[in-house]
């Protein structure tokens, strides 16, 4: 990592864990393009008695621990950002909604402004929402005047992955994720580091 590089944040948020994995993923592609990297969560607001009566909630929780949890500060930070969030009803989980919503006074400053933008997601089902749920994540970026950055159909490993232009989209059963899907997320992200080195010039 040269002392001119790019910064990425990985901001994320993950219940059972395939949201976790696929940040990961994220993140060491990053890295391996250059990129200094922040990966981050966001901070679990479901009551601590729902969590802990789910075994894998709290199983997925507990390994999150070492990851530090997200902050307005890690957003202005970044010269990119990489969001990936579970869909939930067709829309982001409500956890990352909730950290987005901590970012008003970044967005009103604009801090948030020129900076490159992509999104990942996973759900139970492949119509369960994945491409409305990228959708409205990038609605958000738009309101921030952040540079989106899709994947669109730039590699091959696109389709191998299911086809999905917007991001990386997992169709989560509880299995691990994918190598047709590790290798859509790391062209993403080591495309986001391409294409924010350009923009920064």
């Amino acid at each position: 990592m040269t002392q001119n590089a790019v910064k990425i944040a990985v901001v994320f948020y993950s219940t059972y864990g395939t949201g976790l994995a696929m940040a990961r993923e994220a993140a060491e592609a990053a890295r391996e393009a250059g990129a200094e990297v922040r990966l981050v969560r966001v901070a679990e607001t479901a009551p601590e008695a729902v969590v802990n009566g789910q075994d894998a909630w709290k199983a997925n929780l507990d390994a999150m621990q070492d990851i530090p949890v997200a902050t307005p500060a890690d957003m202005e930070w970044a010269d990119g950002y990489i969001f990936s969030s579970p869909t939930r009803f067709g829309g982001a989980a409500s956890q990352m909604r909730a950290f987005i919503d901590t970012l008003g006074g970044l967005w009103a400053s604009g801090k948030l402004a020129n900076k490159t933008f992509s999104a990942m997601t996973s759900a139970q089902n492949p119509n369960g929402g994945q491409e409305t749920t990228l959708q409205t994540l990038y609605f958000t970026a738009m309101h921030w005047g952040a540079i989106l950055t899709p994947p669109g159909y730039s590699d091959p490993v696109i389709f191998a992955s299911g086809g999905n232009s917007y991001g990386a989209s997992v169709t989560a059963n509880g299995q691990p994720v994918s190598d047709a899907d590790k290798a859509s997320i790391r062209h993403q992200a080591k495309r986001q580091v391409e294409l924010t080195q350009k923009l920064r010039g």
